[in-house]
């Protein structure tokens, strides 16, 4: 599996296409980047490979290594002084979902003298940016799960309110996707799991967006078929390399499809994981279930759609695929207290919040929680 797509962005797909990272900085007239990566991923193969590329190319390069699960502004500053400090002109975000969106965040507020949050996706925010001092990105994923390598946004923690925050620009799109599908093979089962559970809720929330797309809802119908037939496999077997670049297409796919919309999975998620500082794709795994039996009603023949490309009922299949995977049942067994339920209003005010099949309000999202908390799943088939 293996090809060239430019598709939002040029992308390098397959395996081994690690080694064309340099190529792909200097295409974007990169000659000194800042790898902006985690500390777990420092001395594994995708960060170990990812130098070797650059020596043997003869490219220089500085590493920013320190971004937390979940970044916050803090994490965005620091990148951009180790940035500055080491005269970088260009960032290679290589990882999971929380350093890509923290790469891309660096690269964005290399060049801007307003605070991060004041470029947060609400109007015409976006307009703000000092568009000249955005510098080139060259995204690296390493995990099957955000598809935030194709991304025109990246997810920033607010320290103070403890909320999630979308910061965006068209130009926070990286201008080179590098997506070798074996820097995920050493994914351990837990993380495979989360990821993979997030592309499925890109794909299956785009899909049930009431937003007219078509485009966009075919490419989540045929990401939703890829990871019905690779994501058990991955799971089982990580060395599966045909299961792992079905699994890291279909991420890609999701997140391309997203700009269809999202719904209550995201709008829950987003302050349930700044708040108690909880795995992304965790949080959407276990809520899923729950939003999909709550928006059943509203999404007619494209249940039946998801059907057939899942091979069952919908959410009978996620639940199977859950039960599998060793995901939880509850929001209380991730550790989220009962309280849990007065983020009701802040998942309202998030923007995945406006397409949701079902109409959103504090209300429905407070059952939401209440149910994702206690287990409480009208068809009762958690058992």
């Amino acid at each position: 599996m293996r090809g060239n797509w430019n598709y939002p962005t040029p992308i390098r797909f397959g395996a081994q296409r690690i080694a064309e990272l340099a190529e792909a900085c200097r295409e974007l007239g990169i000659e000194k980047p800042l790898i902006v990566t985690d500390p777990d991923l420092l001395t594994l193969p995708p960060v170990q490979k990812a130098r070797e590329a650059l020596q043997a190319a003869g490219l220089e390069f500085a590493l920013f290594a320190g971004v937390k699960a979940n970044p916050n502004e803090q994490s965005v500053e620091a990148g951009v002084e180790a940035y500055r400090a080491a005269g970088c002109d260009g960032v290679i975000a290589l990882g999971g979902g929380s350093p890509l969106d923290a790469g891309k965040a660096v690269a964005l507020m290399v060049g801007q003298t307003r605070p991060i949050f004041d470029f947060v996706d609400e109007g015409d925010n976006y307009k703000r940016v000092n568009v000249d001092g955005v510098a080139p990105i060259v995204a690296v994923p390493t995990t099957a799960g955000t598809g935030s390598e194709v991304g025109r946004a990246a997810v920033i923690t607010d320290s103070a309110t403890r909320l999630k925050k979308l910061i965006f620009h068209p130009k926070v799109l990286p201008g080179r996707v590098i997506a070798d599908p074996e820097l995920t093979l050493g994914m351990p089962r837990g993380l495979t799991a989360a990821t993979g559970m997030d592309a499925l809720a890109h794909n299956l929330e785009a899909y049930c967006s009431p937003v007219f797309h078509p485009m966009a809802a075919g490419i989540a119908l045929q990401g939703m078929r890829l990871i019905s037939e690779a994501l058990e496999r991955a799971y089982t077997d990580g060395s599966d390399l045909e299961a792992r670049s079905k699994m890291l297409a279909a991420s890609i796919m999701g997140s391309a499809a997203f700009q269809k919309g999202l719904g209550a999975i995201h709008s829950l998620s987003h302050p349930l994981g700044g708040r108690y500082d909880l795995h992304h794709g965790m949080l959407n795994a276990v809520l899923m279930p729950y939003v999909l039996e709550f928006n059943k009603k509203a999404l007619g023949s494209k249940w039946q759609e998801m059907a057939h490309v899942l091979g069952a009922d919908p959410l009978r299949w996620v639940l199977d695929i859950r039960r599998k995977l060793s995901i939880p049942n509850t929001l209380a067994e991730l550790g989220v207290p009962d309280s849990a339920v007065e983020l009701a209003s802040a998942a309202t005010a998030d923007p995945s919040a406006g397409t949701n099949p079902v109409p959103l309000n504090d209300e429905n999202h407070r059952q939401l929680l209440e149910d994702a908390l206690s287990g409480h799943l009208r068809a009762n088939q958690l058992a």
